[in-house]
């Protein structure tokens, strides 16, 4: 038997949250660019990333998953990840170089979403591996930044927070190794659906999310 698809639902506390953490994006550009108040740019981080832990627990527990947490959540994280770099990076917290690897490493993996969809995939499931160097980086981008404060703390932070960084890189690029090598055995192994079947699967999750 199939499992079910998620609910169809709009008002739960792990969509509103992630929604929150979306509007929370302008705001970290906004005082760290802007305002310089390191102080709110640290919190907003922080919150952000216990917030990203805290939605996928509170969807299990109180069984408030849904089809809108599905897309929603993880898109939210990618424009974590994309976002806070480049804003560390302008503001000369990260070098230009650390964020180029991951935006290319980011830029691979969408450019192997056509092969999948050609064979009616849209996406492969996320690795605890990849969820791994996720949490890394987003622990490692407040310590950074609080390690630009003057203070002896504050350089041992920096310190901290570079670790989780060079360590979250290393796992997300090996993350994508992996990632490459299960896209090549499905390109290998699953022969491309002529668009007829293509769009029928597309009908039938439709279907499935309207059910």
């Amino acid at each position: 038997m199939e499992p079910l698809p998620p609910p169809d639902r709009v008002l739960t506390v792990p969509n509103a949250l992630s929604v929150l953490r979306l509007a929370l994006i302008p705001a970290f550009v906004y005082v760290l660019l802007f305002a310089h108040a390191n102080g709110w740019a640290v919190a907003i981080l922080m919150f952000s990333g216990a917030s990203d832990w805290a939605d996928g627990k509170i969807a299990r527990l109180l069984d408030q998953s849904s089809r809108l947490g599905v897309l929603l959540d993880p898109a939210v994280d990618r424009l974590y990840m994309v976002s806070v770099p480049i804003v560390l990076a302008f503001g000369g917290i990260v070098p230009w170089w650390f964020v180029i690897v991951l935006l290319a490493r980011d830029g691979l993996l969408a450019a192997t979403l056509p092969s999948l969809r050609s064979r009616g995939l849209s996406a492969l499931p996320v690795t605890y591996l990849g969820k791994a160097a996720t949490f890394a980086l987003m622990a490692g981008f407040p310590l950074v930044l609080l390690g630009t404060w003057d203070a002896l703390w504050s350089r041992v932070v920096w310190a901290c927070g570079w670790a989780f960084l060079l360590w979250g890189m290393y796992l997300y690029l090996w993350a994508f190794v992996l990632y490459a090598v299960q896209v090549t055995l499905v390109v290998r192994r699953m022969p491309r659906l002529a668009r007829p079947a293509r769009q029928a699967v597309a009908q039938e999750r439709g279907d499935h999310g309207r059910g």
